[in-house]
């Protein structure tokens, strides 16, 4: 199976096809620590190419993005562009802090709890609200108190007020006192067994990358001299788009009080053995495309 082909994971579907806007979200990522985050038309719709992505999918993927207030015209030495908006590059910096710098946490690390109330007319900012939890990582105590490890605090406090929802919440810092054993509760706070699914079809999809990256790959971030440096970043593109939403549905539980051979400590360790791989020729490959010079 080539590493681009990668069809089979646990619920049977490829994780590693993705939407065009998911895909550009992830070049503006990786491109946002080069420069100000700008591309050229010209470049994006060579690099979707490298993902199979024809140009009109990327034109109406553009739109989509810009009516979202992610991206901006703009132009750069009379050449037509976007870049990312205020509003997209704070996105990305917080998808970054979650997606690479995911800090070990404990049970004794205490919890952040949600709880919120919004009036009934108000529905629209109440389904805002919950789904901005979710995608924090946030498990469900009740309808009105959402719970999350502690070290989320400053990440939840700036997103609820960058989406005008703190006036809402309140979030409150707690530990587990009594009645039951705590294990079991994370079980009922988190859907486990879904997550544990997303992260076998993650394994299962990108292994057969890694596994012919690291077969073909003379040392961490040198390819070999027959390897094709834009299906490196395709690769690369491609996997981390699968894996940036993972860290969000699962917001770095206790390891302690998570199922034995928990499959989301693979998953990681994976991701991270192929960014060591592909990280560097992924960025080589861009800024060729893009004209900037290769550090």
């Amino acid at each position: 199976m080539t590493p681009s082909g990668a069809t089979s994971s646990a619920a049977g579907t490829d994780v590693l096809a993705a939407q065009p806007r998911a895909l550009i979200v992830t070049i503006y990522g990786l491109y946002a620590r080069e420069s100000a985050g700008w591309l050229s038309v010209s470049a994006v719709i060579r690099l979707m190419a490298e993902l199979g992505v024809d140009e009109s999918a990327v034109r109406s993927a553009i739109s989509r993005l810009k009516l979202r207030g992610l991206l901006e015209a703009r132009r750069e030495a009379g050449v037509a562009g976007y870049g990312l908006s205020r509003r997209g590059a704070e996105i990305i910096a917080q998808g970054d802090r979650r997606i690479f710098h995911r800090p070990e946490t404990s049970a004794a690390g205490g919890w952040l709890l949600a709880v919120f109330s919004v009036p009934e007319h108000e529905r629209a900012r109440r389904h805002a609200l919950r789904s901005r939890l979710a995608w924090l990582g946030f498990g469900t105590v009740s309808a009105g108190v959402w719970i999350a490890p502690r070290q989320l605090a400053d990440e939840t406090r700036d997103a609820l007020a960058m989406d005008g929802l703190s006036g809402y919440v309140s979030l409150f810092a707690a530990d587990y006192l009594a009645f039951g054993d705590v294990k079991e509760k994370v079980g009922q706070w988190w859907d486990l067994a879904r997550l544990e699914q997303l992260y076998q079809g993650f394994i299962s999809s990108v292994g057969p990358v890694f596994e012919y990256w690291q077969a073909s790959t003379q040392a961490p971030g040198q390819l070999g001299p027959a390897a094709d440096p834009g299906r490196a970043f395709a690769d690369y593109v491609r996997a981390l788009t699968a894996w940036r939403r993972l860290p969000f549905l699962d917001p770095g539980l206790p390891p302690d009080l998570l199922p034995r051979d928990w499959d989301g400590s693979r998953a990681a360790e994976l991701f991270r053995q192929l960014q060591t791989l592909l990280s560097g020729p992924a960025r080589d490959h861009l800024l060729a495309v893009t004209g900037e010079p290769v550090a």
